[in-house]
């Protein structure tokens, strides 16, 4: 058999040695700040001149690969970037409903997700056009959002995780909640998808003897990562406070989530699924030890039980140790997505050792064109290209709020 590919670069930066990175305003300090604004103001030129290539390929609505993502990272920039709104194409949130504003008019209704169906489109479209004062155009988006819903729950070939899952619908309804409130979806559309998680959950679990009391498949394999998987199901189902709902999310899924525990590699790794044959191999977001951190932290808050912090800790080592990719630097399956398991974890311990780390990570996107990793097919795109990784180079500036996008709220 032929040895495989070594699918990281070996880590060669200097680990934290007492390094102060967050000013006094709670902010990255100023020399690191403009260390990063240059580099942002010079891959966004880039991204700009490239993205009007994209938009004339077969045209792709998607936040995931295609107009959408480009249309969050410009929202983003509207509000982490307010003083640099203005660019020779227009302000962010201009350019941002610009991207959008075709994915909404033409559904493609095929898929109900943030990332990969019509879902995510209609929420930042919900959100931007609220920030603009157009509240109706807002109200209809989320008006078409929330009757997917009915479909969500009914196709049973539907699977619940995030890229093409229930989960992912849930996400587009929870990004709605964060941005304009609460109130803005209607609650009832949350409990019944969520019970359509729990309930899809318990009856594939009620065929294995031993295991969790929830389980779920994506290809008829049992996944176990951030972005089909377990880690990223339970997780969503955290977030979700509905109080008719909670007790019984409270009581199933921390078996769930010790289950889950027991897989962790001595390495601090997690295998994608369960009876791998790649073993302890990826650390990345969407199928490694980086995308089980938000799980860990979710679970530590809601059972006060530390083992789940240092099962956090643990994924951020290997992290820290294995994770700048030979993929690339995007937030899939690259440096700049895994960088966050260093922020999340940050922000919860304020250990600077971690903002350290996802400052280094930072500084290695940064200087991307010093070598060479694998060119992603949509090399401009928010999930898997330079869009995502600007994303993230934005969100350092202000690490207590960074948030990995469409994921943590």
């Amino acid at each position: 058999m032929a040895e495989l590919e070594v699918p990281m670069f070996k880590n060669t930066l200097p680990d934290f040695s007492g390094e102060k990175l967050l000013g006094e305003d709670t902010k990255l300090i100023t020399s690191a700040a403009e260390q990063l604004k240059e580099v942002i103001a010079r891959l966004l030129k880039q991204l700009q001149s490239n993205i009007g290539q994209e938009e004339h390929k077969r045209p792709d609505f998607s936040v995931y690969t295609g107009l959408s993502g480009y249309a969050l990272l410009y929202l983003h920039l509207h509000q982490r970037l307010p003083e640099d709104s203005s660019s020779g194409e227009g302000d962010y949130l201009t350019l941002s409903l610009h991207h959008v504003k075709e994915a909404v008019a033409n559904p493609q209704g095929r898929r109900h997700t943030f990332l990969c169906g019509d879902a995510g489109p209609l929420a930042i479209g919900a959100v931007v056009y609220s920030k603009m004062g157009d509240e109706r155009n807002s109200a209809q988006c989320i008006s078409r959002l929330e009757a997917m819903h009915i479909n969500v729950i009914r196709d049973q070939t539907l699977p619940d995780e995030h890229l093409y899952g229930r989960c992912g619908y849930l996400s587009a309804l929870l990004f709605v909640q964060h941005h304009l409130g609460t109130d803005k979806v209607d609650r009832e559309v949350i409990v019944k998808v969520t019970k359509a998680i729990l309930e899809s959950g318990k009856a594939m679990g009620s065929q294995t003897k031993e295991g969790p009391p929830l389980m779920y498949l994506w290809h008829n394999k049992k996944y176990l990562g951030a972005a089909h998987g377990l880690a990223g199901i339970f997780y969503t189902l955290l977030l979700i406070k509905e109080p008719e709902l909670w007790p019984e999310i409270e009581r199933l899924v921390r078996p769930c989530v010790d289950f889950l525990l027991s897989l962790q590699f001595a390495s601090g790794n997690f295998p994608s699924s369960i009876g791998s044959s790649s073993g302890d191999r990826l650390v990345q977001w969407c199928h490694g030890a980086p995308g089980w951190v938000l799980l860990f932290i979710a679970a530590y808050k809601t059972y006060n039980d530390k083992r789940y912090l240092e099962a956090a800790d643990r994924c951020c080592e290997v992290t820290w140790n294995r994770g700048l990719l030979k993929k690339g630097y995007g937030l899939c399956h690259g440096a700049a997505g895994n960088a966050y398991a260093f922020l999340a974890l940050f922000q919860l311990t304020h250990n600077q050792k971690h903002l350290y780390r996802a400052f280094k990570f930072a500084e290695w996107c940064c200087t991307m064109s010093e070598r060479q990793c694998r060119t992603p097919d949509r090399p401009f795109s928010l999930f898997e290209g330079l869009a995502g990784t600007v994303y993230f180079l934005v969100d350092m500036l202000d690490p207590l709020n960074a948030k990995f996008p469409t994921f943590q709220f």
